[in-house]
């Protein structure tokens, strides 16, 4: 009897020891979180829930990516929370933020973003030189303004390959180029800005980002002058639309045959159909137009910071970065010749590593006026 109890005893015990190893087991096994913070548009937001996420999480089953829109309250209340759990210790309730955290200047003072190590995320070495824009993230993808134009109506021996051989172009054959106004949209904004770079020596290096007058005085003047050459031959006497899409639906209806154009909304152009099948792009041969990188930030005092390691370093690899450039035609922040041949050979005519990027802050405004009060004479500016 008493051997049957001792029995009886043995084997709940026994149980209870299994419960609590399964229990032990499973909660092992329960994925760490990442929260990842975006405030970009939808077709960003989208392809990070559903494509980016989905394929790191089916490589990375350890990790379960927790997604949120920021864009409607703005990514200022995460940061701030950030910092003040840096303050007090606490977790910050984020991981891994789409930002430029030079864009949020108190937070650079306090010292909240970790500074990504090659040692650390080992794919950074795949970055190319271009996209270490700042040692407190890391880039992930890129843009870049190129010309479109219509092959079945531009001859190919008729391209221009330098912004030079553009202005020819535009004068001898008018009404059928068009960028919109350089203060609503990229497009334009970075053609003009490509002016100012012809003036000044095709050496963005000269437009540092500390404001400098006296090279706002010199070369915008000139820039103007370049640009006023061929007012007369844009678009419908020089109407300058009021944005990127706009530009793109005039090249779309066959209104124009050459445009300025981002490189995603375009690829995402002729990839959906909007955009005609003979629609080709390029760069410019001497100095590509301006463009820039987005980029992803960790706070340093993110709960999972190696899950957030993780989760950059994947988005660095060959395979996530093809991505970038399949669903939403940007550029890759590795270099061109780390993703398949099938994609190099279609992208051939973009490839690049050389991105130049404007500075802006105070060098935008005056840029604006004078281009409204010198070239686009026409137009008024809050039209």
């Amino acid at each position: 009897m008493r051997t049957s109890k001792f029995v009886l005893r043995l084997a709940l015990l026994g149980v209870v020891v299994m419960l609590a190893l399964g229990i032990s087991v499973v909660s092992a096994q329960e994925p760490s979180i990442i929260n990842l913070y975006s405030s970009g548009d939808t077709n960003i937001t989208d392809w990070l829930q559903n494509i980016i996420i989905p394929a790191f999480e089916a490589e990375y089953p350890q990790y379960k990516v927790q997604f949120t829109n920021s864009r409607a309250a703005g990514d200022e209340p995460i940061i701030d929370r950030a910092m003040a759990a840096l303050q007090t210790d606490d977790d910050p309730q984020v991981e891994v933020m789409d930002i430029d955290p030079r864009g949020f200047g108190a937070s650079v003072e306090a010292g909240l973003w970790y500074e990504p190590t090659v040692e650390e995320i080992p794919n950074l070495a795949n970055v190319i030189e271009a996209a270490q824009v700042t040692p407190l993230a890391a880039s992930y993808r890129g843009s870049q303004v190129l010309i479109a134009y219509n092959s079945e109506v531009v001859a190919e021996e008729d391209v221009p390959t330098t912004f030079a051989e553009l202005i020819e172009w535009i004068k001898a054959n008018p009404g059928q180029f068009v960028y919109c106004r350089p203060d609503r949209g990229g497009s334009g904004g970075n053609f003009v800005r490509r002016a100012v770079y012809e003036v000044s020596g095709m050496d963005p290096a000269v437009w540092t980002p500390e404001f400098n007058q006296e090279l706002v005085d010199e070369f915008y003047p000139q820039a103007m002058a370049l640009l006023q050459e061929i007012h007369p031959f844009i678009y419908d006497d020089g109407a300058y639309p009021a944005g990127n899409n706009p530009v793109l639906e005039l090249f779309a209806s066959g209104e124009v045959s050459m445009i300025s154009a981002w490189s995603d909304q375009a690829i995402q152009g002729i990839d959906r159909g909007f955009l005609p099948e003979t629609t080709k792009l390029l760069q410019f041969t001497d100095l590509p137009m301006p463009g820039g990188y987005t980029m992803l930030a960790i706070p340093k005092n993110a709960a999972n910071l190696k899950g957030a390691q993780d989760f950059v370093n994947w988005f660095l690899s060959p395979e996530a970065q093809a991505l970038v450039v399949e669903v939403i035609g940007g550029f890759p922040a590795i270099a061109w010749d780390q993703l398949t041949p099938e994609l190099q050979e279609r992208f051939n005519s973009v490839i690049t590593d050389n991105v130049p990027t404007w500075p802006g802050g105070d060098y935008n405004p005056p840029l604006t006026e004078l281009w409204y009060e010198t070239v686009a004479t026409n137009i008024d500016p809050n039209s």
